[in-house]
Parts: C-alpha cells; sequence; structure tokens
C-alpha cells in the first residue's frame, strides 16, 4: 500500500498503472488528510470531494499523474463550474463556464482535484490572509505564515495531505510560500505556460502559473505536460530541447555560479538567510562548481518604482475584469483596503508612467542577459527573512483610518508619497523574488535549510531565459546531496 505522506506524485502514478492503488483509494486519503490538517492551516477554502469521488470512480486521462490528488489555486486560473473567488468579495459568488487553458492541461495529466485553496486578494499580497476566508497558517508553525499568494497550496502540500498544487507567480507567488513551506517550486520562463483563452498576459508579463510540489521531478513532469503556447499566445518562450523529466536525470555539468548574501529590491537580510546562502554555495562548490559572491548588476529603485506601478494597475485590471464577470460596479466595501489604495494609485498613474515601468524592466533584462552570459545561474536567499507570523503585515487601526480618508481625497501627490513607501517597506521581507517576474526569467526555490526554530528557508536559483533545463539538473543534484522529503512539519496528515 502505498504511502502518501511520503510518496510523491509520480510514485503514486505509477502504483496507480501498477494497480497496487485505486484512485478512489487516493482520493478518499486525501480527503481524510484534509480534513485532519485544514481546521489548523486554513489551506483548502472550496471542497469538491464529490466531484473527485465521482471522478476518481470514472475514466480518467492516461497522463503521467492518473489518479493523484490535486488542489488548485483559487487565482491563476478558471475552474469550470466551480467558484473563482480570487480571495475578493466582489467575486465571491462568481463561478466560471469553461477552464482555463492551464487548467485544462493540469487535468489532462489525469489529477484528480479535491478542492480550491486559500490566497491574498487577487494574488497582490506576499502573505495569505485574505478578509474573505482569513489567514492561511504554516503546518511548521501555526504561528506563522505560508506566505503567498499561493499560500494555501503551499500549506496543504508542506502538510503531506496532497502531493503537489496549482499555483501562480506574479512576483515570488509560487517561491516565496515553497520557500516558507519547505518545498520546491518554480517559476517558468515567461511564455513558457500558457495564460488564455481570455488573457495575453498578467501584470505586463510578470505572472507565470506552474506548481508546488515535494519533489523535482514532479515539477519537471507537471511543466512537461503545461508548457507551451495556446492559440492566440502574444509570445512563447524559447523550445525546450527535452522533456524536463529526462533533464531531472541529468547530471549538469561544471556551473559557473554567482551568489550573493544581499536583498535586491530590500535593504537588508536575516543572519538566518545569509548563513543558508552561504551554506548552499559550499554545498555546490562541494559538488564541482565554480561559486563566486558578486551581486545582480541592477537598478534597486527603478526596479522597485516600476514593480509598485505595474500592481497598482493590475489591481485596477483585476478589479475591472471582475466587474464584467460579476455584472456589477465595484465599492470599496467590495475589496480590502490595500487593493482598493492600489486601485486608487493605478487609477492616477498615466501611460508615460506605466511606459517608463516597462522600459526599467527591459532595462534590466538587458543587463541580465549579459550578466549571464559570464554566468550560469545565480543563487541567493528566497525571503530575506524566516517566515514571519501571521498578522505582522496587517494593517493597524491608524493605517486603516488613513486609507478610508483616501478613499475620499486622493491627491496625486500623496499617492506618489505612498507608492514611494511602499517601495521602501513592503517588499523588505520578500525583496529577491520580482525581478525574475520583471525579466521573465525562470527561477526556483529550493528547500535546504532550516533553522533553529525549525523554519524553513528557500534557497532560490535563477536561470537565463528560457534555461530550465539547467534549474532541473541542479535542483535535483542537490535533491540527492541533502534529500528534504522525509522532514516532516509539526502539522501532519
Amino acid at each position: 500500500m502505498p504511502n502518501p505522506a511520503v510518496d510523491d506524485a509520480t510514485e503514486l502514478a505509477a502504483r496507480v498503472r501498477r494497480g497496487d492503488v485505486h484512485p478512489s483509494e487516493l482520493v478518499e486519503h486525501a480527503i481524510a488528510a484534509i480534513e485532519k490538517v485544514n481546521p489548523t492551516l486554513n489551506a483548502v477554502v472550496h471542497r469538491m470531494y464529490d466531484r473527485a469521488r465521482a471522478a476518481a470512480k470514472g475514466e480518467l486521462p492516461d497522463g503521467p499523474f492518473r489518479g493523484v490528488p490535486f488542489v488548485v489555486k483559487d487565482l491563476d486560473g478558471w475552474l469550470a463550474g466551480e467558484p473563482y473567488t480570487q480571495a475578493s468579495r466582489l467575486s465571491k459568488d462568481f463561478v466560471p463556464t469553461e477552464d482555463a487553458e492551464i487548467i485544462a492541461r493540469m487535468k489532462r495529466t489525469g489529477v484528480v482535484i479535491v478542492g480550491k485553496t486559500n490566497a491574498s486578494e487577487f494574488g497582490i499580497l506576499g502573505v495569505t490572509e485574505p478578509e474573505l476566508f482569513g489567514p492561511a497558517r504554516n503546518p511548521w508553525n501555526p504561528e506563522h505564515t505560508p506566505c503567498g499568494s499561493s499560500g494555501g497550496t503551499a500549506a496543504i502540500v508542506a502538510a503531506r495531505a496532497v502531493p503537489m498544487g496549482h499555483g501562480g507567480d506574479g512576483g515570488g507567488s509560487i517561491r516565496i510560500p515553497s520557500s516558507a513551506c519547505g518545498l520546491f517550486g518554480l517559476k517558468p520562463t515567461r511564455g513558457r505556460n500558457p495564460l488564455g483563452p481570455d488573457l495575453g498576459e498578467g501584470w505586463g508579463g510578470y505572472v507565470q502559473p506552474g506548481v508546488l510540489t515535494r519533489s523535482v521531478r514532479d515539477c519537471a513532469a507537471m511543466l512537461d505536460a503545461t508548457q507551451g503556447p495556446d492559440a492566440g499566445a502574444p509570445y512563447a518562450s524559447p523550445p525546450r530541447e527535452r522533456p524536463y523529466v529526462e533533464e531531472v536525470r541529468q547530471p549538469p555539468r561544471k556551473l559557473r555560479i554567482a551568489f550573493s548574501t544581499g536583498a535586491q529590491l530590500g535593504r537588508e537580510t536575516h543572519a538566518d538567510v545569509k548563513a543558508a546562502v552561504r551554506d548552499a554555495a559550499a554545498l555546490l562548490a562541494g559538488l564541482g562548481h565554480e561559486l563566486e559572491e558578486v551581486p545582480l548588476p541592477i537598478d534597486r529603485d527603478a526596479l522597485v518604482s516600476a514593480y509598485f506601478a505595474q500592481i497598482a494597475v493590475g489591481a485596477v485590471v483585476s478589479i475591472e475584469a471582475t466587474e464584467k464577470w460579476v455584472g456589477r460596479r465595484a465599492t470599496h466595501a467590495d475589496v480590502e483596503p490595500t487593493t482598493w489604495l492600489l486601485a486608487t494609485i493605478g487609477r492616477k498613474l498615466s501611460a508615460l508612467d506605466l511606459q517608463h515601468s516597462r522600459d526599467a524592466c527591459h532595462a534590466a533584462s538587458r543587463r541580465l542577459g549579459r550578466f549571464f552570459e559570464r554566468h550560469d545561474l545565480f543563487l541567493d536567499g528566497t525571503l530575506a527573512f524566516p517566515p514571519i507570523k501571521v498578522g505582522q503585515l496587517a494593517l493597524g487601526p491608524l493605517e486603516r483610518a488613513a486609507l478610508a480618508a483616501l478613499r475620499v481625497v486622493s491627491p496625486r501627490p500623496i499617492l506618489d508619497k505612498i507608492l514611494a513607501d511602499l517601495g521602501t517597506n513592503a517588499l523588505s521581507f520578500t525583496p529577491n523574488t520580482q525581478v525574475a517576474n520583471q525579466t521573465g526569467l525562470p527561477a526556483a526555490s529550493i528547500p535546504l535549510a532550516w533553522n533553529a526554530d525549525d523554519l524553513p528557508i528557500g534557497i532560490q536559483l535563477t536561470a537565463p531565459f528560457g534555461d530550465e533545463a539547467t534549474l532541473f539538473r541542479v535542483a535535483a543534484q542537490l535533491e540527492v546531496a541533502r534529500p528534504w522529503a522525509a522532514r516532516l512539519p509539526r502539522i501532519c496528515a
């Protein structure tokens, strides 16, 4: 009998193919596991048990993950016939009638979807604490956040209730919660995975969907199944040379790896993270790679400004798209104060402001393109700090009062000052993931370290545009050198 708390999705699917276990048995185990841990974690916000049971008894697609239980984030892709709330009161009753292409491709792998997971509203914040559902919690310590925005998926996968789940990454939202929960999470190259049929790009090209997994090979196999442009895509990533599951089985050549303990878009890195980065660099050097301490050649201030300009415009786009779906105009009572504030700023920005933000990202892409002519990979901490406590970034009463006042009076100079303050403060905890979104580069968080409080600290590897292959080879090498899957969190199914 398989052990779903230990076996990864690839192993579970192999057992289904051999007839060792039936998909219905795996689904029942996943349901029981979710019901055991979810009262503490608040990770699954919409149960799909009846649908999952029916699917498991029926004719599942004969894909690489046939019969494996799976969860879908309540954002980053429609699932036909199920609520798509985006963790927002505005869309809490919206039910799409078609699948997003990424969800359709994931379903064709044969997974059985058992539920939808908690997220931050519209995926804006790096913690999963929406007002609609309440905060998700970290299975390593429920007083701490699983981060976000794919925090619900991260928490339920890390708690061993399901072996993997869907997420999306517009500023780190796969890698950040993977780091916080001790998982492997990869943001693919821009254009690698589809965003259709209704979306050309998300957040000006920042967003890529993907999965959060416990093993490297699960991520590789899912990306093999989902990658490639869909009809009408505005652009595509470079084609892969061979299936990614083959890359996982190939040892990497000797690589030139740059590393830094600094904070890309922040000011400070915690001592635990610095130690983890240096430890990872030493581990890679011991595996035969050439390590050099070199910071990324980026214009921090320009990229911080560009990031928040794009996110502010993205908040407007999310609200306006949802208004069309639900058939009414949004009010400030429909969304969280931070979302309304960002949308207010977004409406005040000019076309020139947005173009300047895009130009800053393109300039960074050129600099990093030259950087990766000299280096094969870049290594740093996924986060600048260990996972913070739930509520640590929540608005206080005075901040809420100030935001309420801005709903009535919002002159551009005040909004510009708020945008500048966001740049200074909001990324202090999560400053290292956004540049990969802004430049379209593939990047992965690898669970190589835990601190003295037994909280995970992810190590981030960033590769040249289109080079997921090297990421998979090195991640698999590290997985063998320092296995992580057997390390279990406090809250565990």
